[in-house]
Protein backbone atom coordinates (compact mmCIF):
# COMPACT_ATOMS: atom_id res chain seq x y z
CA UNK A 1 0.00 0.00 0.00
CA UNK A 2 1.53 2.94 -1.24
CA UNK A 3 1.83 6.38 1.64
CA UNK A 4 -0.86 9.00 1.01
CA UNK A 5 1.05 12.37 -0.37
CA UNK A 6 0.73 15.49 1.99
CA UNK A 7 1.25 18.36 0.86
CA UNK A 8 2.97 21.00 3.16
CA UNK A 9 0.83 23.49 5.07
CA UNK A 10 1.34 27.14 4.28
CA UNK A 11 2.33 29.37 7.01
CA UNK A 12 -0.71 30.18 8.49
CA UNK A 13 -1.72 33.42 9.55
CA UNK A 14 -0.54 33.97 13.29
CA UNK A 15 -3.83 35.71 14.57
CA UNK A 16 -5.64 32.46 12.58
CA UNK A 17 -6.51 28.87 13.87
CA UNK A 18 -6.17 26.27 11.54
CA UNK A 19 -8.75 24.43 13.58
CA UNK A 20 -12.24 25.73 14.68
CA UNK A 21 -12.58 26.56 18.45
CA UNK A 22 -15.18 23.71 18.31
CA UNK A 23 -12.94 21.54 16.84
CA UNK A 24 -10.28 22.45 19.87
CA UNK A 25 -13.41 21.84 22.16
CA UNK A 26 -14.15 18.56 20.76
CA UNK A 27 -10.59 17.43 20.85
CA UNK A 28 -9.41 18.52 23.95
CA UNK A 29 -9.39 14.71 25.37
CA UNK A 30 -7.00 12.64 25.63
CA UNK A 31 -6.09 9.15 23.78
CA UNK A 32 -3.36 6.72 23.07
CA UNK A 33 -0.25 7.59 21.20
CA UNK A 34 -0.59 4.28 18.96
CA UNK A 35 3.45 3.36 19.26
CA UNK A 36 1.28 -0.36 19.41
CA UNK A 37 -1.81 -1.80 19.28
CA UNK A 38 -3.16 -2.74 21.30
CA UNK A 39 -1.67 -0.45 23.43
CA UNK A 40 0.25 -1.15 26.72
CA UNK A 41 -1.70 -0.46 29.26
CA UNK A 42 -3.89 -3.64 28.18
CA UNK A 43 -1.10 -5.88 28.59
CA UNK A 44 -1.92 -8.60 31.46
CA UNK A 45 0.17 -9.93 34.14
CA UNK A 46 -1.52 -13.47 32.79
CA UNK A 47 1.30 -13.30 30.15
CA UNK A 48 4.39 -13.97 31.81
CA UNK A 49 8.37 -14.97 31.73
CA UNK A 50 7.07 -18.60 30.37
CA UNK A 51 4.75 -17.25 27.60
CA UNK A 52 7.70 -15.31 26.01
CA UNK A 53 9.73 -17.97 25.94
CA UNK A 54 7.59 -20.15 24.31
CA UNK A 55 7.46 -17.06 21.96
CA UNK A 56 10.95 -16.78 21.38
CA UNK A 57 11.39 -20.90 20.91
CA UNK A 58 8.71 -20.84 18.58
CA UNK A 59 10.07 -18.04 16.49
CA UNK A 60 13.87 -20.10 16.75
CA UNK A 61 11.63 -23.30 15.69
CA UNK A 62 9.76 -21.75 12.34
CA UNK A 63 13.39 -20.63 11.38
CA UNK A 64 14.71 -17.76 12.85
CA UNK A 65 17.50 -17.69 10.94
CA UNK A 66 15.47 -17.28 7.55
CA UNK A 67 12.99 -14.80 9.45
CA UNK A 68 13.98 -10.54 8.71
CA UNK A 69 16.74 -9.77 10.66
CA UNK A 70 15.50 -8.23 14.70
CA UNK A 71 15.49 -5.19 16.37
CA UNK A 72 17.20 -4.64 19.54
CA UNK A 73 16.02 -2.05 22.24
CA UNK A 74 18.03 -1.45 25.35
CA UNK A 75 16.91 0.83 28.26
CA UNK A 76 19.38 2.49 30.47
CA UNK A 77 17.38 3.78 33.33
CA UNK A 78 20.09 6.08 34.84
CA UNK A 79 20.34 10.11 34.94
CA UNK A 80 22.12 12.24 36.88
CA UNK A 81 19.31 14.71 37.46
CA UNK A 82 15.56 14.87 37.33
CA UNK A 83 14.11 16.91 34.70
CA UNK A 84 10.23 17.57 35.92
CA UNK A 85 8.35 16.78 32.57
CA UNK A 86 9.81 13.23 32.09
CA UNK A 87 7.47 9.99 32.03
CA UNK A 88 10.34 7.63 31.67
CA UNK A 89 11.12 4.80 33.98
CA UNK A 90 14.20 6.36 35.22
CA UNK A 91 16.73 6.45 38.43
CA UNK A 92 18.14 9.24 39.66
CA UNK A 93 21.30 9.07 40.93
CA UNK A 94 24.96 9.83 41.16
CA UNK A 95 26.41 7.22 41.93
CA UNK A 96 27.87 5.80 38.28
CA UNK A 97 29.12 2.50 39.73
CA UNK A 98 25.78 1.33 39.86
CA UNK A 99 25.62 0.61 36.29
CA UNK A 100 28.28 -1.72 36.88
CA UNK A 101 25.96 -4.06 38.58
CA UNK A 102 22.70 -3.17 36.33
CA UNK A 103 25.22 -4.48 32.99
CA UNK A 104 25.61 -7.74 34.90
CA UNK A 105 22.88 -8.32 35.39
CA UNK A 106 21.98 -7.24 31.64
CA UNK A 107 24.47 -10.39 30.94
CA UNK A 108 22.31 -12.73 32.59
CA UNK A 109 19.40 -11.62 30.36
CA UNK A 110 20.94 -11.53 27.36
CA UNK A 111 22.26 -15.32 27.81
CA UNK A 112 18.53 -16.06 28.66
CA UNK A 113 16.94 -14.68 25.50
CA UNK A 114 19.76 -16.35 23.33
CA UNK A 115 18.93 -19.86 25.27
CA UNK A 116 15.50 -19.49 23.92
CA UNK A 117 16.43 -18.25 20.41
CA UNK A 118 19.27 -19.05 19.41
CA UNK A 119 22.42 -17.06 19.09
CA UNK A 120 24.08 -14.76 16.37
CA UNK A 121 21.01 -14.00 14.87
CA UNK A 122 21.12 -10.86 12.75
CA UNK A 123 20.38 -7.65 13.93
CA UNK A 124 19.22 -4.39 11.95
CA UNK A 125 18.44 -2.05 14.15
CA UNK A 126 19.34 -1.19 17.55
CA UNK A 127 18.40 1.23 20.30
CA UNK A 128 19.90 3.04 23.27
CA UNK A 129 16.82 4.64 25.27
CA UNK A 130 16.67 5.62 29.18
CA UNK A 131 16.71 7.69 31.01
CA UNK A 132 20.07 8.40 29.83
CA UNK A 133 22.41 5.74 27.90
CA UNK A 134 25.51 8.35 28.28
CA UNK A 135 24.90 7.69 31.71
CA UNK A 136 27.17 5.30 31.06
CA UNK A 137 31.22 5.66 30.94
CA UNK A 138 33.25 5.24 27.73
CA UNK A 139 34.22 1.54 28.91
CA UNK A 140 30.52 0.86 30.54
CA UNK A 141 29.35 1.64 26.95
CA UNK A 142 31.82 -0.63 25.70
CA UNK A 143 31.26 -3.68 27.69
CA UNK A 144 27.59 -3.62 26.37
CA UNK A 145 28.09 -3.30 22.90
CA UNK A 146 30.73 -6.21 23.60
CA UNK A 147 28.19 -8.18 25.05
CA UNK A 148 25.54 -7.79 22.52
CA UNK A 149 28.18 -8.65 19.86
CA UNK A 150 28.78 -11.46 21.46
CA UNK A 151 25.18 -12.77 21.09
CA UNK A 152 23.59 -10.69 18.19
CA UNK A 153 25.45 -10.74 14.16
CA UNK A 154 24.87 -6.91 13.19
CA UNK A 155 24.30 -6.47 9.78
CA UNK A 156 27.18 -3.83 8.29
CA UNK A 157 24.11 -1.81 7.25
CA UNK A 158 22.24 -1.68 10.51
CA UNK A 159 21.01 1.15 12.17
CA UNK A 160 22.88 1.68 15.49
CA UNK A 161 21.40 4.79 17.28
CA UNK A 162 21.55 6.30 20.99
CA UNK A 163 19.69 8.74 22.73
CA UNK A 164 22.30 11.57 24.35
CA UNK A 165 22.07 13.72 26.96
CA UNK A 166 24.05 16.53 25.91
CA UNK A 167 25.07 17.72 29.13
CA UNK A 168 26.61 14.69 29.19
CA UNK A 169 28.98 14.29 26.41
CA UNK A 170 31.73 15.90 24.30
CA UNK A 171 33.13 15.92 21.30
CA UNK A 172 35.88 12.75 22.63
CA UNK A 173 32.66 10.82 23.90
CA UNK A 174 30.96 11.15 20.35
CA UNK A 175 34.65 9.82 18.86
CA UNK A 176 34.01 6.52 21.50
CA UNK A 177 30.64 6.26 20.28
CA UNK A 178 31.54 5.99 16.36
CA UNK A 179 34.09 3.58 17.22
CA UNK A 180 31.51 1.37 18.85
CA UNK A 181 29.70 1.37 16.18
CA UNK A 182 27.17 3.82 16.57
CA UNK A 183 26.08 5.93 13.87
CA UNK A 184 22.48 8.01 14.78
CA UNK A 185 22.35 9.83 17.60
CA UNK A 186 18.98 11.49 19.33
CA UNK A 187 20.09 14.38 21.46
CA UNK A 188 17.90 15.59 23.75
CA UNK A 189 16.44 19.18 23.73
CA UNK A 190 13.41 20.24 24.50
CA UNK A 191 13.24 23.23 24.19
CA UNK A 192 16.37 26.44 24.09
CA UNK A 193 14.62 28.89 25.94
CA UNK A 194 16.57 29.41 29.56
CA UNK A 195 12.65 30.27 31.51
CA UNK A 196 11.58 26.93 29.87
CA UNK A 197 14.80 25.01 30.97
CA UNK A 198 14.51 26.13 34.10
CA UNK A 199 10.74 25.57 34.82
CA UNK A 200 11.38 22.16 34.03
CA UNK A 201 15.37 21.35 35.77
CA UNK A 202 17.48 20.93 32.68
CA UNK A 203 19.00 23.82 31.71
CA UNK A 204 21.56 23.99 28.78
CA UNK A 205 23.17 26.36 26.12
CA UNK A 206 21.82 26.52 22.79
CA UNK A 207 25.68 26.67 21.82
CA UNK A 208 26.65 23.82 23.69
CA UNK A 209 24.45 22.04 21.57
CA UNK A 210 25.30 23.42 18.58
CA UNK A 211 29.24 22.59 19.21
CA UNK A 212 27.98 19.10 20.05
CA UNK A 213 26.05 19.04 16.44
CA UNK A 214 28.85 20.35 14.34
CA UNK A 215 31.33 17.77 15.95
CA UNK A 216 28.54 15.28 15.22
CA UNK A 217 28.62 15.98 11.91
CA UNK A 218 32.12 15.75 11.63
CA UNK A 219 32.51 12.48 12.46
CA UNK A 220 29.92 11.25 10.19
CA UNK A 221 26.87 10.25 11.81
CA UNK A 222 24.54 9.29 9.60
CA UNK A 223 21.61 11.01 11.03
CA UNK A 224 21.11 13.31 13.76
CA UNK A 225 17.36 13.60 15.68
CA UNK A 226 16.61 16.40 18.12
CA UNK A 227 14.09 15.85 21.05
CA UNK A 228 11.83 18.78 21.62
CA UNK A 229 8.02 19.00 23.37
CA UNK A 230 5.88 21.17 22.66
CA UNK A 231 3.85 22.41 25.79
CA UNK A 232 5.75 23.25 28.69
CA UNK A 233 5.78 25.22 31.48
CA UNK A 234 6.26 29.34 30.66
CA UNK A 235 6.69 27.93 26.81
CA UNK A 236 4.89 30.49 24.28
CA UNK A 237 4.04 30.97 20.92
CA UNK A 238 7.15 33.45 20.65
CA UNK A 239 9.49 31.26 22.85
CA UNK A 240 8.80 28.26 20.74
CA UNK A 241 9.40 30.50 17.42
CA UNK A 242 12.87 31.09 18.37
CA UNK A 243 13.48 27.74 19.47
CA UNK A 244 12.68 26.55 16.35
CA UNK A 245 14.75 29.38 14.41
CA UNK A 246 17.86 27.72 16.36
CA UNK A 247 16.62 24.27 15.62
CA UNK A 248 16.71 24.90 12.19
CA UNK A 249 19.92 27.16 12.21
CA UNK A 250 21.45 23.94 13.65
CA UNK A 251 19.64 21.38 11.24
CA UNK A 252 19.21 17.95 12.43
CA UNK A 253 18.27 15.82 10.16
CA UNK A 254 15.44 14.34 11.78
CA UNK A 255 13.04 16.49 14.82
CA UNK A 256 10.77 14.82 16.85
CA UNK A 257 8.45 17.49 18.47
CA UNK A 258 6.49 15.81 21.11
CA UNK A 259 3.63 16.73 23.12
CA UNK A 260 3.96 17.42 26.62
CA UNK A 261 1.82 14.74 28.52
CA UNK A 262 0.85 16.22 32.20
CA UNK A 263 -0.16 13.62 34.17
CA UNK A 264 1.20 14.37 37.54
CA UNK A 265 -1.21 11.37 39.36
CA UNK A 266 1.38 9.00 37.61
CA UNK A 267 4.07 10.41 37.16
CA UNK A 268 5.55 11.91 40.53
CA UNK A 269 8.39 14.60 38.91
CA UNK A 270 5.69 16.23 37.20
CA UNK A 271 4.33 17.36 40.32
CA UNK A 272 6.80 19.96 40.56
CA UNK A 273 5.76 21.75 37.45
CA UNK A 274 3.09 25.05 38.02
CA UNK A 275 -0.04 24.14 36.57
CA UNK A 276 -0.80 28.23 35.60
CA UNK A 277 2.41 27.81 33.78
CA UNK A 278 1.40 25.65 31.34
CA UNK A 279 -0.07 26.66 27.68
CA UNK A 280 -3.78 26.44 26.72
CA UNK A 281 -5.16 24.11 24.42
CA UNK A 282 -5.82 26.54 21.83
CA UNK A 283 -2.28 28.18 22.51
CA UNK A 284 -0.54 24.38 22.00
CA UNK A 285 -2.71 24.11 18.59
CA UNK A 286 -1.59 27.61 17.82
CA UNK A 287 1.88 26.15 18.58
CA UNK A 288 1.78 22.99 16.54
CA UNK A 289 0.67 24.72 13.38
CA UNK A 290 3.57 27.60 13.68
CA UNK A 291 5.89 24.94 14.32
CA UNK A 292 4.69 22.36 11.57
CA UNK A 293 4.62 25.68 9.08
CA UNK A 294 7.99 27.09 10.28
CA UNK A 295 9.79 23.64 9.60
CA UNK A 296 8.11 22.90 6.43
CA UNK A 297 9.07 26.44 5.55
CA UNK A 298 12.76 25.40 6.39
CA UNK A 299 12.91 22.58 4.01
CA UNK A 300 11.57 19.64 6.45
CA UNK A 301 8.83 17.08 5.42
CA UNK A 302 5.88 16.57 8.21
CA UNK A 303 6.18 12.51 8.68
CA UNK A 304 3.02 12.81 10.86
CA UNK A 305 1.79 13.46 14.45
CA UNK A 306 5.52 14.58 15.72
CA UNK A 307 8.00 13.41 13.23
CA UNK A 308 9.75 16.15 10.55
CA UNK A 309 12.99 15.05 8.47
CA UNK A 310 14.98 16.66 5.81
CA UNK A 311 13.84 15.36 2.53
CA UNK A 312 17.07 13.25 1.71
CA UNK A 313 16.83 11.36 5.12
CA UNK A 314 15.88 7.66 5.16
CA UNK A 315 12.67 8.37 7.11
CA UNK A 316 11.13 10.61 4.80
CA UNK A 317 12.36 8.32 2.42
CA UNK A 318 10.50 5.64 3.83
CA UNK A 319 7.59 7.85 4.37
CA UNK A 320 7.31 8.80 0.33
CA UNK A 321 7.70 5.16 -0.71
CA UNK A 322 4.89 3.86 1.88
CA UNK A 323 7.45 1.86 3.84
CA UNK A 324 7.17 3.98 7.06
CA UNK A 325 6.75 1.60 9.82
CA UNK A 326 5.62 3.20 13.78
CA UNK A 327 7.26 1.30 16.73
CA UNK A 328 7.47 1.86 20.84
CA UNK A 329 10.36 4.59 19.52
CA UNK A 330 8.29 6.25 17.16
CA UNK A 331 8.26 6.35 13.47
CA UNK A 332 10.51 4.17 11.97
CA UNK A 333 12.02 3.17 8.56
CA UNK A 334 12.59 -0.42 9.84
CA UNK A 335 10.13 -3.13 8.70
CA UNK A 336 7.80 -4.63 11.35
CA UNK A 337 10.15 -7.09 12.55
CA UNK A 338 10.67 -8.66 15.85
CA UNK A 339 11.68 -6.17 18.52
CA UNK A 340 14.14 -7.78 21.41
CA UNK A 341 13.73 -5.42 24.60
CA UNK A 342 16.54 -5.63 27.18
CA UNK A 343 16.70 -4.03 30.52
CA UNK A 344 14.31 -2.67 33.13
CA UNK A 345 10.52 -2.05 31.97
CA UNK A 346 11.73 -2.46 28.81
CA UNK A 347 8.53 -3.46 25.83
CA UNK A 348 9.54 -5.87 22.89
CA UNK A 349 7.71 -7.67 20.44
CA UNK A 350 7.96 -11.05 19.10
CA UNK A 351 5.54 -12.74 16.69
CA UNK A 352 1.87 -12.06 17.64
CA UNK A 353 2.85 -11.15 21.59
CA UNK A 354 4.21 -8.14 23.68
CA UNK A 355 5.88 -8.68 26.39
CA UNK A 356 7.32 -6.03 28.72
CA UNK A 357 9.72 -6.65 31.81
CA UNK A 358 9.69 -5.76 35.58
CA UNK A 359 9.25 -1.94 36.14
CA UNK A 360 11.75 -1.89 38.90
CA UNK A 361 15.16 -2.75 39.19
CA UNK A 362 15.02 -5.23 42.55
CA UNK A 363 12.25 -7.13 40.38
CA UNK A 364 13.81 -7.35 37.56
CA UNK A 365 17.24 -8.45 39.89
CA UNK A 366 15.37 -10.96 41.59
CA UNK A 367 14.16 -12.07 37.98
CA UNK A 368 17.15 -13.07 36.85
CA UNK A 369 18.75 -14.26 40.36
CA UNK A 370 16.23 -17.33 39.70
CA UNK A 371 17.55 -17.67 36.35
CA UNK A 372 13.94 -16.30 34.73
CA UNK A 373 13.30 -13.89 32.18
CA UNK A 374 12.11 -10.29 33.67
CA UNK A 375 9.22 -10.34 31.70
CA UNK A 376 6.07 -9.48 33.86
CA UNK A 377 2.94 -8.94 31.76
CA UNK A 378 2.24 -8.88 28.17
CA UNK A 379 0.03 -9.99 25.71
CA UNK A 380 -0.97 -12.66 22.87
CA UNK A 381 -2.65 -10.60 19.87
CA UNK A 382 -5.86 -12.05 18.94
CA UNK A 383 -7.09 -11.70 14.52
CA UNK A 384 -9.25 -9.01 16.03
CA UNK A 385 -6.03 -7.18 17.82
CA UNK A 386 -4.19 -7.83 14.30
CA UNK A 387 -6.68 -6.83 12.04
CA UNK A 388 -6.96 -3.31 14.13
CA UNK A 389 -3.28 -3.04 14.10
CA UNK A 390 -3.12 -3.09 10.47
CA UNK A 391 -5.91 -0.87 10.44
CA UNK A 392 -4.57 2.01 13.26
CA UNK A 393 -0.52 1.36 11.86
CA UNK A 394 -1.75 2.30 8.18
CA UNK A 395 -3.73 5.71 9.83
CA UNK A 396 -0.50 6.83 11.31
CA UNK A 397 2.14 6.15 9.18
CA UNK A 398 0.22 6.87 5.85
CA UNK A 399 -2.92 8.46 6.56
CA UNK A 400 -4.68 6.21 4.39
CA UNK A 401 -6.36 2.53 4.40
CA UNK A 402 -7.24 0.64 1.31
CA UNK A 403 -9.80 -1.46 2.46
CA UNK A 404 -9.52 -4.48 -0.17
CA UNK A 405 -5.37 -4.35 0.70
CA UNK A 406 -6.04 -4.67 4.57
CA UNK A 407 -9.47 -7.23 3.95
CA UNK A 408 -7.43 -9.71 1.62
CA UNK A 409 -4.81 -9.73 4.21
CA UNK A 410 -7.18 -10.34 7.31
CA UNK A 411 -9.75 -12.53 4.97
CA UNK A 412 -12.43 -9.82 5.97
CA UNK A 413 -15.29 -7.75 4.50
CA UNK A 414 -13.84 -4.35 5.34
CA UNK A 415 -16.81 -2.55 5.31
CA UNK A 416 -18.94 -5.11 6.78
CA UNK A 417 -16.60 -5.44 9.44
CA UNK A 418 -16.36 -1.99 10.09
CA UNK A 419 -19.33 -0.52 9.53
CA UNK A 420 -19.75 0.99 12.79
CA UNK A 421 -16.17 2.40 12.61
CA UNK A 422 -16.69 3.69 9.61
CA UNK A 423 -20.56 5.29 10.52
CA UNK A 424 -18.55 6.88 13.58
CA UNK A 425 -16.18 8.51 11.12
CA UNK A 426 -19.05 10.88 10.02
CA UNK A 427 -18.20 13.62 12.19
CA UNK A 428 -14.81 13.73 11.88
CA UNK A 429 -15.61 13.35 7.34
CA UNK A 430 -17.97 16.30 8.07
CA UNK A 431 -15.12 18.26 9.78
CA UNK A 432 -13.22 18.05 7.19
CA UNK A 433 -10.51 15.79 8.80
CA UNK A 434 -10.94 12.81 6.70
CA UNK A 435 -12.14 12.06 3.20
CA UNK A 436 -13.88 8.47 2.97
CA UNK A 437 -14.39 6.66 -0.37
CA UNK A 438 -15.69 3.67 -1.66
CA UNK A 439 -12.54 1.90 -1.26
CA UNK A 440 -10.70 3.88 1.39
CA UNK A 441 -10.44 6.18 3.73
CA UNK A 442 -7.54 9.67 3.86
CA UNK A 443 -6.73 11.65 6.45
CA UNK A 444 -6.74 15.24 5.23
CA UNK A 445 -3.80 17.74 6.22
CA UNK A 446 -6.54 19.12 8.78
CA UNK A 447 -6.89 15.33 9.83
CA UNK A 448 -3.34 15.21 10.87
CA UNK A 449 -3.28 17.63 13.40
CA UNK A 450 -5.73 14.99 15.03
CA UNK A 451 -4.67 11.48 13.61
CA UNK A 452 -4.42 10.54 16.99
CA UNK A 453 -8.25 10.60 16.99
CA UNK A 454 -8.96 9.16 14.09
CA UNK A 455 -7.25 5.86 15.11
CA UNK A 456 -8.98 5.71 17.94
CA UNK A 457 -12.29 5.28 16.33
CA UNK A 458 -10.67 1.43 15.38
CA UNK A 459 -9.76 1.05 18.97
CA UNK A 460 -12.03 -1.90 20.18
CA UNK A 461 -11.00 -2.09 23.75
CA UNK A 462 -10.92 2.31 23.62
CA UNK A 463 -14.00 2.12 22.84
CA UNK A 464 -15.19 -0.64 24.92
CA UNK A 465 -14.21 0.92 28.01
CA UNK A 466 -13.76 5.03 27.73
CA UNK A 467 -11.43 5.84 30.51
CA UNK A 468 -9.22 7.43 29.19
CA UNK A 469 -7.85 9.71 31.66
CA UNK A 470 -4.47 7.41 31.81
CA UNK A 471 -3.74 9.09 28.55
CA UNK A 472 -2.29 12.35 27.08
CA UNK A 473 -4.11 15.04 25.53
CA UNK A 474 -4.49 14.65 21.91
CA UNK A 475 -3.41 18.21 21.15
Amino acid sequence: MQAAQISSPALPDSLHLPVSPAQLKRFEVSGPRYTSYPTADRFVEAFDDEDYARALRHRRNAGAQQAAPLSLYVHIPFCASLCYYCACNKIITRHHDRADRYLNYLAREVELQVEQLGRGLPVSQLHLGGGSPTFLDDAQLGRLMGLLHGAFSFLPEAERSIEIDPRTVDARRLQNLVELGFNRLSFGVQDFDHAVQQAVHRVQPATQVAELMAAARDLGFGSINMDLILGLPRQTQDSLEHTLEEVCRQRPDRIALYAYAHLPERFKAQRRIHVEQLPSAPDKVQMLSRAIATLCAAGYVYIGMDHFALPDDPLAVAKRQGRLHRNFQGYSTQPDCDLVALGVSAIGHIGATYSQNAKTLDAYYDHLDQARLPVERGLALTRDDLLRRAVIMAIMCQGKVDFGAIGQAHLVDFVDHFAPELAALGPLVAQGLVKLRDHELEVTETGWFFVRAIAMVFDRYLQADRNRARFSRIV
